[in-house]
């Protein structure tokens, strides 16, 4: 049995738009921002970027198919190492900091661990031949 089993479908329809409105509500219900306001606002921020990202993506719930799912899927990486790096570079501490890492390793994992590749597209051969002469 693989590990890799988050697919594109299952990425769409469970992953990107519950984990967006959870950064933005997590952070007023657990009470973020005793280190200072940016512990509560980049969290809120990034779910609003989250929601964009997923709107735009190709994938089954996306709105407008502009971005493909592999930069996607780099860009949720991004995030993930801006989450380690982000109570080091704002001096978060306590609940505050660990918000960040817990989030930045279930990111990193989901995308680089579970995520399941994608298929290749076939290419028809006819239509290479046509290219071709």
């Amino acid at each position: 049995m693989s590990f890799r089993f988050v697919t594109k479908s299952i990425h769409a329809y469970l992953i990107d738009y519950p984990v967006a409105v959870v950064l933005i509500a997590a952070p007023f219900v657990l009470g973020l921002g005793q280190s200072g306001p940016v512990a509560v606002e980049l969290s809120v921020v990034a779910g609003v970027a989250a929601l964009l990202l997923a709107s735009l993506t190709d994938h089954p719930t996306g709105i407008v198919h502009i971005i493909p799912y592999w930069l996607h899927l780099w860009v949720d990486r991004a995030v993930g190492v801006v989450f380690v790096i982000a109570p080091f570079a704002f001096k978060f501490t306590g609940l505050d900091a660990w918000y960040y890492w817990v989030l930045a390793a279930a990111v990193l994992f989901t995308t680089s661990v579970l995520n399941a590749p994608e298929k290749p597209v076939a290419i028809r051969p006819e239509l290479g031949r046509r290219a071709a002469g």
